[in-house]
């Protein structure tokens, strides 16, 4: 078993950056370069080839290796573009909408992108709430979906997803896990938590960079749900090309058009390291560094947005100080990279690569941005990313 601190030479931005920012972006491992020059070379050697020698199926492929993560077995789990997209495909399952359940029970801290697709469909009622614990009082048999982050992304808080799927099974609504802010740094089981669907992508604690989401289905529910946002990839016979749709059986039912094998190669240098390393023993290390930099917020006499119980604190941890934004621009200015999400703060995302040493010179030059003032040619600044 190799020190974690080893596997910082798997990422060339750690050479000369402290790179405190996987729950926005996971650095990029080395060998994904090698993979997408494996794509290039299959490109430029196989051509057509390329598709029966890989690529068609790679979105079932790497979706296995995403389940093993997950908790999810094999053939539940396929590639997307992003969560926003794996939705719509969750959605269109159950049209026509029935008027009668046509309730979308969703949390207000859930990642606004899926917000708007529910909003902005006609047919749906989109009933918001303010915590977990409103989600379970306002589901009923009106409910259509419940769509729930496992983890938070302004609070880096983990929710109690449990009461929240028996009580929507109970009246009969579906739940869709968001597990973006999760995956690869909490500890998940898909298959013991019943959800009905899951989603999330790369970008984050995976470090499989973009246009790598993923739809996990519940194995009976990809038996008997039809898609209605669908593609010639979900048909049993695509390359039969057959005027009518037969659905493919499992979760490939659930694929679109023409897939992205270039991201999907690139995206398993991370998936293989998670795996390599396992997710219990990155949570370990991130709840003693996540605590250390609580502990280190405090000393400084910053406030901290993010819980501070471990047994429900996320990967981040976020720290509030004044004119965050432009504390944040000047953090990064020096080289030391997380981000800044208005009406939190300044979110800081050790991974298992992260050094303590990097934990406490990020605090302490927070400490000196904002007592020497350096931050004011910053004022103004907004979010980029």
């Amino acid at each position: 078993m190799r020190d974690l601190l080893d596997y910082r030479s798997e990422f060339p931005i750690l050479e000369h950056t402290t790179y405190l920012a996987s729950h926005t972006l996971g650095p990029m491992p080395r060998q994904a370069a090698e993979r997408l020059a494996d794509f290039v070379g299959m490109w430029a050697e196989r051509g057509i080839r390329s598709w029966a020698e890989g690529w068609w199926a790679s979105p079932m492929r790497v979706g296995d290796q995403i389940g093993r993560i997950v908790g999810g077995p094999p053939g539940s789990t396929v590639m997307q573009q992003n969560v926003a997209i794996a939705e719509a495909i969750a959605l269109s399952c159950f049209r026509p909408v029935d008027p009668s359940r046509n309730r979308i029970v969703y949390e207000r801290a859930n990642f606004p992108s899926v917000r708007y697709l529910y909003q902005a469909q006609p047919d749906l009622e989109v009933v918001v709430c303010d915590d977990d614990e409103e989600i379970v009082e306002r589901i009923d048999e009106r409910t259509l979906l419940v769509p729930i982050s496992h983890v938070l992304f302004k609070e880096s808080e983990i929710q109690d997803v449990e009461p929240i799927v028996r009580r929507a099974h109970e009246v009969g609504a579906g739940v869709i896990l968001d597990c973006y802010q999760s995956a690869g740094i909490v500890p998940l089981d898909v298959t013991a938590l019943g959800v009905d669907f899951a989603v999330g992508g790369s970008v984050k604690w995976l470090c499989g960079g973009p246009a790598n989401g993923w739809l996990y289905v519940r194995p009976d529910l990809g038996e008997t749900l039809e898609p209605t946002y669908t593609g010639w990839q979900a048909h049993e016979r695509p390359f039969a090309f057959e005027p009518e749709m037969e659905y493919a059986s499992g979760a490939a039912r659930f694929l679109t058009g023409t897939p992205n094998p270039a991201a999907h190669m690139a995206g398993t240098a991370g998936y293989d390291l998670i795996e390599e390393i396992g997710v219990e023993r990155i949570r370990e290390n991130s709840l003693r560094q996540t605590q250390l930099l609580v502990d280190l917020a405090d000393a400084a006499g910053f406030d901290v947005y993010s819980t501070r119980d471990p047994a429900r604190r996320g990967g981040a941890v976020i720290v509030s100080v004044p004119e965050a934004a432009a504390v944040y621009a000047e953090l990064e200015a020096r080289g030391i990279l997380g981000d800044f999400r208005p009406g939190a703060g300044i979110r800081l995302g050790p991974h298992f690569f992260t050094t303590d040493d990097e934990l406490r010179f990020a605090m302490q030059q927070i400490g000196e941005i904002v007592e020497t003032g350096a931050f004011e040619r910053h004022l103004g600044a907004a979010t980029l990313h």
